[in-house]
Parts: C-alpha cells; structure tokens; sequence
C-alpha cells in the first residue's frame, strides 16, 4: 500500500469539501498541516488521457442527469488508456471497473450497469450496488451488498464519513451512526439515502458527500489494482 499522508483533522473539516476530497486524486497531493492523525493514501498520478475526467462532481443521491457533453469522450476512452506511460495493464477487471465507475460519476447509470454486471469480482458487486442505489432500488442495491461483504475500504469510508458527519449541527436518529466513525453499514446508507433524496437538506448533502467520497475510495482502489507499477 502506499505511504500514507498526515493531515490535521481539524483542518480537514475546516477546508472545502472538494478541495479536501479531490486534491488527492489530481496528480501530486500536498499535507495542509502537521500533525493530528487523519490518514490519506497517496495516489499515483492518473495517465494524461485519464485525467481529464476526474471531477469533483458531487453525484445525486438519485439517477442524476446523464451528462450528455461527456458521452463521446466516455465512449472512446478504453482500459489501455488507463496506465501511464513506464505503466502496463495488470488487472482486466479492475481496469473494467474503473471505466464503471467513471460512467457513475457522469450519470450515465444503464452504461455502468452493463460494465460492472459482467465483472465477477467484489468490486464489480460494489459499483453494481452502488449504481442501485441511486436507480433507486433498494432491495437490488442490498442484495448487491450482500455479495459485497465487509470490503477494504469500509474502514477508511466510515472514518471520513464520522469527520464530515461532524460538521453537520444536527443529525436525524437515522444519521447518526455516521459520526461514530467505527463501521460502516452499507445497508443504513442505503436506507439513509432512501429517506433524504430529493429532500434539499443538509443531511442530503452530507450524503452526497459521503458518496463522492466513497467513489474516491473504490475508484482509486480499482485503478491501484489495474495497472502495474512503473518501478
């Protein structure tokens, strides 16, 4: 894994969302502050045709709009535009789910589903259940869940979801095992986003800011794993 970054908490809450969230994913990402025990993995830069398309988009928590602008440019992107040059392709399947979740991140819903449901890994499963959940379907969603399991980055997720749940001064009885920051319940974010969508209230946002940090997360993953080190 890659050497992870310092970051004061406080300041975490402090900066904006997306400056916090995206700095990371572009290509070299710096320390706000020294100290505190907020961890951040480091990410190598994204290929020159990659990185265009990486955007702090904060998703609806429901199907969205597709993007329509950014069609064309999905449609010709491929797995072997995904490692840099010095890079190789490593992994099919992560490098399919990388183009699933870019597809999600456009609202393109029905080009996700037909990626994500012919890659038989877990995180096929979990860009399928996410693409579910915000369908909406509920009970397809959970039963995706359910072929996900507790997944690796279920820790790091509910620990920067409790960070930004933190900054929210109330929280409904539904929201509040968010701020505890021990184990994430994919099924309550489920049924959370299920009760908030559409709604326009600051627990809405703080979903779907905790969604665009879980796209993050699973997205970097399936491109860490996709290709192959330049070392």
């Amino acid at each position: 894994m890659a050497e992870p970054i310092e970051l004061d908490c406080q300041a975490a809450i402090a900066v904006p969302f997306w400056l916090l969230q995206w700095q990371r994913l572009l290509i070299r990402v710096r320390a706000f502050q020294d100290g505190g025990n907020c961890k951040m993995s480091r990410v190598p830069g994204y290929s020159e045709a990659l990185a265009p398309f990486i955007q702090p988009r904060l998703m609806a928590l429901g199907p969205g709009q597709p993007m329509a602008e950014w069609r064309n440019r999905l449609e010709r992107l491929t797995v072997h535009d995904l490692p840099r040059p010095g890079q190789s392709l490593l992994d099919q399947n992560a490098a399919q789910c990388c183009l699933a979740g870019l597809w999600l991140l456009y609202d393109f819903l029905d080009e996700c589903h037909r990626i994500c449901q012919r890659i038989a890994t877990t995180e096929g499963s979990y860009w399928h259940a996410i693409m579910h959940r915000r369908e909406p379907d509920e009970q397809n969603s959970k039963y995706w869940w359910r072929r996900v399991g507790s997944h690796a980055i279920f820790p790091e997720l509910a620990r920067r979801a409790a960070l930004l749940a933190a900054g929210v001064s109330s929280l409904p009885a539904q929201a509040t095992w968010l701020r505890t920051g021990c184990r994430w319940d994919p099924f309550a974010f489920v049924d959370l986003c299920a009760a908030v969508r559409d709604t326009g209230s600051p627990v809405e946002m703080l979903c779907r800011q905790i969604q665009l940090v879980e796209w993050q997360l699973l997205f970097d993953l399936c491109y860490t794993r996709a290709v192959a080190s330049e070392d």
